[in-house]
């Protein structure tokens, strides 16, 4: 039987795309891809319904370097309601505990308690998250009334920022590593404070070198609609405008650009030797005409090493 050719425009880049609240991860990647009439697309790490903020959308060859953006670390703004848990650790969920806020609750005490849970600790998965047990998601598991044991994760708090105290409510700034389920940190924090918590609002700032500021804005699905709609010529054109770089999630790699030789025996999946190439880890590879290869890794000989190529 032959195989089934996919459809879709031939688009690569990837999309800072402003996740509204109320679709799931899949959703929205589902409509951008709609939208770009794109052939391939994947995105870098879900966001619960709830949440908002930066979702990379990656778009045709793009989704090779996808994992790398998985990997990354990740920034959220959120809103955390104290003295309340809830069966999924946000407003979504139902409420199952109640309890006073304490009295004396200031920020010298906040800043005690947050400081416990900097640098690497121990987390356990919630059982609505897309963790599987078995075979079989976390998440459906918890829909059926379903709790098992799960394995407590490593994660790393790189930052821990208290904004604002608005009781029963408090807002931090969190930097972390892949894997943090910030759902689970609030509640923790809770359990800390002894009153219990829930996240009541939630939004991603940032993943790996993309970060929410004026120079890199993220673009919502109403942008990319308007664009759409306008009357002007090629409009697949003005949302193509909007794309990165594939590269632009590697920035923070060294660039090492290649003759046309050692261009070419790269790309057949040889090791070569690059003047002035690091001593050690991840590369962006680059050919004569700036034109970018993919990604290699240098070997203990010296050499480059293609990872992943486009």
């Amino acid at each position: 039987m032959a195989s089934r050719r996919r459809s879709g425009r031939n688009v690569t880049g990837i999309l800072l795309l402003d996740k509204p609240a109320g679709l799931s991860s899949n959703e929205a990647l589902q409509r951008v891809k709609r939208l770009y009439q794109a052939r391939k697309a994947g995105h870098t790490g879900s966001l619960d319904p709830l949440a908002t903020g930066l979702l990379p959308c990656c778009l045709g060859d793009s989704t090779k370097f996808s994992s790398f953006l998985l990997d990354a670390d990740k920034r959220y703004r959120v809103r955390v309601r104290l003295g309340q848990t809830t069966t999924t650790g946000d407003a979504e969920g139902e409420l199952i505990d109640e309890r006073p806020v304490p009295d004396d609750l200031d920020a010298n005490r906040l800043h005690a308690v947050l400081e416990r849970f900097l640098g690497t600790i121990e987390q356990l998965p919630p059982m609505y998250s897309a963790v599987k047990h078995q075979g079989q998601r976390l998440y459906k598991l918890a829909r059926q009334g379903v709790e098992v044991e799960r394995t407590p994760r490593q994660i790393d708090i790189h930052a821990l920022e208290l904004l604002a105290i608005e009781l029963p409510e408090i807002a931090l700034d969190v930097h972390c590593s892949k894997g943090t389920y910030v759902r689970t940190l609030a509640e923790d924090i809770g359990k800390a404070l002894g009153c219990g918590a829930h996240v009541s609002a939630l939004r991603r700032t940032g993943v790996g070198p993309y970060i929410e500021s004026g120079e890199t804005p993220f673009v919502t699905m109403e942008q990319i609609e308007a664009l759409l709609e306008r009357d002007e010529p090629s409009p697949m054109e003005r949302l193509d405008a909007l794309l990165l770089g594939l590269d632009s999630a590697l920035g923070h790699w060294p660039a090492l650009r290649l003759s046309a030789d050692t261009a070419f025996y790269l790309a057949q999946g040889q090791a070569v030797l690059v003047p002035r190439a690091p001593t050690e880890g991840l590369v962006r590879l680059y050919d004569p005409s700036e034109r970018f290869l993919g990604v290699g890794t240098i070997l203990d000989d010296g050499r480059v090493q293609p990872k992943r190529l486009i």
